[in-house]
């Protein structure tokens, strides 16, 4: 005889897909602003960050320069977006400590990217072969649109149309795959094919708000590199912070396990 089971046992699969919430077309400024807060509140950590990020930077564009010259610098200034999401990944942990009521430390803060390392190093290879794949498009159209010499200026102006469309369709994967996965992957016991589906679903879901905060993450990334790349070391922690808010703001992961504090 078959035991009847209690209907109240049962537990529902969980989705493939975290449920998406509609926004804004002006949220992006609203977590700013929350991200500014976690910035003012957390300066130390926020600083140190910071300035690690500015320094790989710097060694970045110095090797692209030596290896490529003015080419590769470009394409490797241009696929910082591609990047710059996998270096801000630990600082999605102070925005965590910071809404838990905790005083945020850099000890805490080094042990959560030890947490869900798997996932994170599976993803930061997905977007290393992204970025490199953007190279790689990028240096195929100097192919067709060489500089040498003194080059007219139709020539040029053609070559960084073609360049930008072309990167637009990577920058436009990458941003998709990666707004609200990774603070995602960085608070939730979630899979990396889950949390990219549904940063993906949840960015198609509001193509009008995401267009807003892709705007604003490039005009400050570009203002960081109109400073040497010094306004960086506050633009990547507080962009990082104000992402953290924007993937709370947008999905609901109400049904997913938090992960474990890092005390």
């Amino acid at each position: 005889m078959t035991e009847k089971k209690d209907p109240r046992d049962y537990i529902p699969p969980k989705s493939l897909i975290v449920p998406s919430r509609k926004l804004a077309t002006g949220a992006a400024f609203g977590w700013l602003r929350a991200g500014w807060n976690d910035l003012m509140n957390a300066r130390k950590v926020s600083l140190i960050y910071g300035v690690f990020v500015f320094l790989i930077s710097i060694l970045a564009a110095l090797l692209a320069w030596e290896l490529g010259g003015f080419i590769l610098l470009l394409m490797a200034l241009s696929g910082f977006v591609f990047i710059a999401p996998m270096l801000a990944f630990g600082l999605y942990s102070v925005s965590r400590q910071l809404c838990q009521g905790r005083t945020p430390s850099l000890g805490h803060t080094l042990r959560a990217i030890k947490r869900p390392l798997g996932n994170s190093m599976v993803f930061t290879l997905v977007l290393l072969v992204v970025f490199l794949l953007w190279v790689r498009a990028g240096m195929m159209v100097q192919v067709f649109f060489p500089f040498g010499g003194d080059p007219e200026w139709d020539h040029i102006v053609t070559f960084f149309l073609i360049g930008s469309v072309v990167g637009s369709i990577f920058a436009a994967v990458s941003f998709s795959a990666s707004v609200f996965s990774l603070p995602m992957l960085a608070n939730r016991d979630i899979d990396v094919i889950t949390a990219v589906i549904s940063s993906i679903n949840g960015a198609l879901r509001n193509k009008p708000a995401m267009f807003v905060w892709a705007f604003m993450i490039c005009f400050l990334t570009l203002l960081g590199f109109m400073t040497a790349g010094l306004g960086l070391i506050v633009i990547i922690p507080w962009l990082a912070y104000a992402t953290w808010h924007g993937y709370r703001a947008a999905l609901d992961v109400s049904d997913w396990p938090v992960l474990p504090r890092d005390d």
